[in-house]
């Protein structure tokens, strides 16, 4: 079993900056990927950012958040972060960090086996 616990969300304007946390525990040797996915209210849950594996730097990134989102991880906290600038109204929505140890892509929501418990983020106009 694998642990996350996500933490940094909050209230930001519209141009603002929140950094996420994603700390992982457990057999996090069985992780290949780490990744970020957001759900907005009466909205699917959709892919945000992802990296693959803890020894790599291999990125993804949605075609919305490019450019203005980065992840990165700290092997030796067993973190992943989500550094977020130009925040948008859009950008509003519950965020979630979720592992994978399965083979497939990082961007479909159903290759992830385990999933944080969310934190709101909220980028006012």
């Amino acid at each position: 079993q694998v642990q996350l616990v996500e933490s940094g969300g909050g209230l930001v304007q519209a141009g603002g900056s929140l950094r996420l946390s994603c700390a992982a525990s457990g057999r996090t040797f069985s992780i290949n990927a780490v990744g970020w996915f957001r759900q907005a209210p009466g909205k699917e849950r959709e892919f945000v950012a992802a990296i693959i594996n803890w020894s790599g730097d291999i990125t993804y990134y949605a075609d919305s958040v490019k450019g203005r989102f980065t992840i990165s991880r700290d092997n030796a906290k067993n973190t992943v972060y989500l550094q977020m600038n130009s925040l948008k109204p859009e950008d509003t929505a519950v965020y979630y960090c979720a592992a994978k140890g399965r083979p497939g892509t990082v961007v479909t929501v159903t290759n992830y086996d385990y999933w944080g418990q969310g934190t709101q983020v909220t980028v006012s106009s």
